[in-house]
């Protein structure tokens, strides 16, 4: 059988071999930059990671109710802190919370998104990066921002 997991890790070998691959993404938790269960992203080689960049990573998540069990999982997140090898991850679409990693976790680099029309938008264009820095300052009140966007967008 055929996992998310292994599909994933499929498109991760082809990324290192230096092939562009396009991954649909599925969740919420990089609203409104990137709507899962419709959009796609285009990933490439990760190359040196900066703040703002949106990459494919390989974190830890403890699970609830067991604090010393920890699961791992890729994300598509957004960087918002690099200390040394450390790499602070937060889900544009997150009202709170933070995934952390090291640089070698980040397997790609998130290079444009697909839309449902198959349109292609470079994620780093001018007024992108503008309304993520916007976004990321906005996380007071994102969570009744994003309750205004999913009431519209239905």
């Amino acid at each position: 059988m055929i996992t998310d997991e292994r599909i994933i890790e499929e498109a991760v070998r082809l990324v290192e071999d230096g092939v562009c691959v396009t991954l649909p993404v599925d969740g919420n938790s990089m609203l409104p930059f990137i709507i899962g269960g419709k959009e796609s992203v285009i990933l490439q080689q990760s190359g040196e990671p900066k703040v703002g960049d949106v990459v494919l990573a390989w974190v830890e998540k403890s699970r609830a109710g067991a604090p010393a069990a920890v699961s791992h999982l890729y994300v598509v997140h957004r960087i918002i802190r690099i200390d040394g090898d450390h790499v602070t991850l937060m889900g544009d679409g997150n009202i709170a919370g933070t995934e952390h990693c090291l640089r070698s976790a980040i397997k790609a680099r998130v290079t444009h998104v697909v839309d449902e029309n198959e349109r292609t938008h470079d994620i780093y264009s001018w007024w992108r990066k503008l309304a993520a820095r916007l976004w990321f300052w906005l996380r007071p009140v994102r969570r009744y921002l994003l309750a205004i966007y999913r009431r519209v967008k239905r």
